[in-house]
């Protein structure tokens, strides 16, 4: 990294004025390069002369034209110049500048590349992990191509990257899928039928429905919303699929909520937070006290008709993650997860992980304009 690489000619430049007795001996602070606040100033600067002041016991001005004059004279520094009250700004030379053409045409693909990821080569992002009633929409296309970027850095600096989507096949909002296909089967099938007041409405429903169709006929006319649900998830999942593979964006990994619930992991974190005294009944439902980790108030884990709100299976989740080995874990989250995230991280805390392994990145929501007004993307309506 070029930061890296003057800040080493500046220690080597330090070095050479106490060898020349222009400086007198004391121990090296870190030495920071940053670009200066101002373009004018040069290309970078440091302030390192300003620290040096007390242990040299000399005038940071005097310290960095010690400094500005053990530098080499060519190479990549064109200039270093001294000012007030001890910065040194460095232009970098237009010879240097103009050898990195020919070292970015070498490098090609791998151009950029480092290996900061070295000796922690497992990294996860997740990212996308759309809830699947319907198909992706473009206000969750902003999520896939940043953490799909996020992912490529990452690979690029070293590290071994998996990338996961997190399929949220479980709860009321999969039953209300099933329920909506069933009517749009039976509708289709000239039955009279009254739609959910809370179901799916886009065209899409009506697409599962007929495939429905073309496969069992009339079969499943008594049947209940459930093997609509799992038709309808089915067609879902290849629909999110093919629609990022078209983004080009494919996942390594794709976690079904389901298996939470099926290996009895939800069931486990709920039974650790209450023996270690942070989950709570209350008004009929399960509570968790994430006042204790300095939230404003306390959250629903269970609600009082039984089904767990987002948090407890996200715990769960996160902890398969954490049990994955992975050095690093990326979460790549719209906004309306920013108010959960910090109980999921709280409840990994609770019951005993340390969760600073994950790194959580908030993305804003996309809006479209129609006719001059902002219209949300939203799946339940069909928006």
């Amino acid at each position: 990294m070029l930061k890296h690489e003057l800040a080493a000619l500046i220690v080597r430049a330090i070095q050479s004025a106490q060898s020349a007795g222009a400086l007198p001996a004391f121990d090296l602070p870190p030495v920071d390069v940053e670009h200066p606040r101002e373009a004018a100033h040069g290309d970078y600067a440091t302030s390192v002369a300003m620290k040096l002041a007390k242990p040299a016991k000399l005038p940071p001005l005097k310290i960095a034209q010690a400094i500005v004059a053990q530098l080499p004279p060519d190479g990549m520094i064109g200039s270093a110049v001294v000012a007030p009250p001890g910065f040194i700004n460095i232009r970098l030379s237009d010879l240097y500048l103009a050898r990195q053409v020919d070292e970015i045409l070498r490098a090609g693909q791998t151009f950029g590349n480092n290996d900061t990821g070295q000796g922690k080569p497992a990294a996860m992002v997740e990212f996308v992990s759309y809830n699947p009633p319907g198909p992706l929409h473009i206000g969750r296309t902003w999520g896939a191509v940043l953490g799909d970027a996020l992912a490529r850095l990452l690979a690029a600096s070293g590290y071994h990257v998996t990338r996961e989507y997190y399929f949220n096949n479980a709860g009321q909002q999969m039953q209300m899928l099933g329920e909506s296909v069933r009517a749009r089967y039976l509708e289709l099938l000239g039955h009279a039928v009254t739609f959910p007041e809370k179901g799916y409405q886009g065209e899409y429903i009506y697409d599962v429905a007929r495939a429905i169709i073309s496969e069992v006929g009339e079969a499943w006319l008594e049947a209940d919303w459930k093997p609509f649900k799992e038709r309808a998830e089915a067609w879902m999942f290849e629909n999110i699929r093919h629609t990022l593979e078209r983004m080009g964006i494919a996942f390594d990994v794709w976690f079904n909520e389901n298996s939470l619930y099926a290996d009895g992991s939800i069931e486990r974190v709920l039974a650790q937070l209450r023996e270690r005294g942070f989950a709570y009944d209350a008004d009929g439902a399960v509570w968790f006290k994430a006042t204790e980790f300095g939230a404003d108030k306390d959250r629903v884990l269970v609600k009082s008709s039984g089904e767990p709100t987002y948090r407890l299976p996200d715990i769960a989740y996160h902890v398969n993650k954490l049990s994955r080995g992975f050095d690093l874990i990326v979460n790549i989250f719209c906004a309306d997860h920013a108010a959960e995230y910090p109980d999921v991280l709280a409840g990994l805390h609770a019951v005993g992980l340390d969760a600073g392994r994950i790194r959580v990145v908030i993305h804003q929501f996309i809006n479209l304009v129609r006719a001059g007004h902002q219209v949300r993307m939203i799946t339940r309506p069909a928006n």
